[in-house]
């Protein structure tokens, strides 16, 4: 359970540090589950219904970039999805009625982990109100050096910053980002960050020697539904199951208008939209 203080820096500044909130042993059994998942992948030959690989590495290079839904493949990450203690803490954000929405690990390798770009996560999965948060757990210690979790907080208020040009949905922020406003959220390996799904944020590259693998997983209230079911929504959605309360018998509505993501081609994750869209527009220049 989160106490009030801690609630109120969420509501307040759109995330929150929780140090410790997983164990030495939680952390060490994460580790080795997906160190079993990635055993034997290489960029040229990978399960790529599960995993995303590296790019920036020898075709026999055995970097993974994310794991695909761990809570959904693995008992032992479903199992921490359902958990008391997790969802004790997401009802103290979101009130009672909870929605597992999805999972994915992000792995940041030590030298090639890939950057991540400006964005705010509910731009790609349009709800009918705004209560949903994306909870990161650190499994290494991050830090600047290692692409630690940069936000902009206080912005998640706000309407949702331009994610489009000529139209269509690139994935990340494509109006300008004052980044003297980013907070670089470092943490020791165990802490968590509670963060509004509105909230912009992003992560640099891994050039360090030490990786930076981030478990992440999303909720929502259960009165927040899908209002377009867009690319990364069919990928979602069909994991998303009710995992307390109830579902109520009307959705609610908070905005009175929300962009639609409309994508150009089909794309495989974030860091393939966001990579073409960044050679597109290097192309046009």
């Amino acid at each position: 359970m989160l106490n009030p203080t801690q609630v109120e820096h969420y509501n307040n500044e759109g995330y929150v540090v929780v140090p410790d909130f997983l164990s030495g042993d939680q952390v060490a059994a994460f580790l080795t589950e997906m160190d079993v998942v990635s055993a034997g992948n290489t960029l040229a030959e990978h399960d790529a219904a599960r995993m995303e690989m590296e790019p920036n590495q020898p075709a026999d290079g055995t970097q993974v970039r994310r794991l695909y839904e761990p809570c959904s493949e693995y008992e032992l990450f479903g199992a921490f999805s359902r958990s008391q203690k997790m969802l004790d803490a997401v009802e103290a954000l979101l009130g009672p009625d909870l929605v597992y929405h999805y999972s994915k690990i992000n792995m940041k390798p030590a030298s090639v982990g890939s950057a991540v770009e400006w964005h705010q996560d509910l731009s790609y999965y349009p709800l009918s109100n705004r209560g949903s948060v994306s909870i990161l757990f650190y499994l290494d210690d991050a830090s600047v050096k290692n692409g630690c979790l940069q936000v902009i907080p206080r912005r998640h208020r706000d309407e949702l910053l331009s994610h489009s040009t000529d139209g269509f949905f690139q994935g990340r922020v494509t109006e300008a980002v004052d980044e003297s406003l980013a907070v670089p959220v470092p943490g020791n390996a165990g802490s968590v960050i509670f963060m509004h799904a509105m909230t912009p944020h992003a992560s640099i590259a891994n050039t360090s020697t030490s990786p930076r693998r981030t478990l992440i997983l999303s909720y929502r209230r259960a009165d927040a539904f899908p209002i377009y079911a867009g690319e990364m929504t069919h990928k979602t959605e069909v994991h998303a199951r009710l995992v307390r309360g109830q579902f109520p018998q009307e959705a609610r509505f908070e905005d009175r208008s929300f962009p639609i993501p409309l994508y150009k081609d089909a794309i495989v994750s974030l860091y393939d939209l966001q990579e073409r869209s960044r050679e597109g527009e290097m192309a046009a220049n």
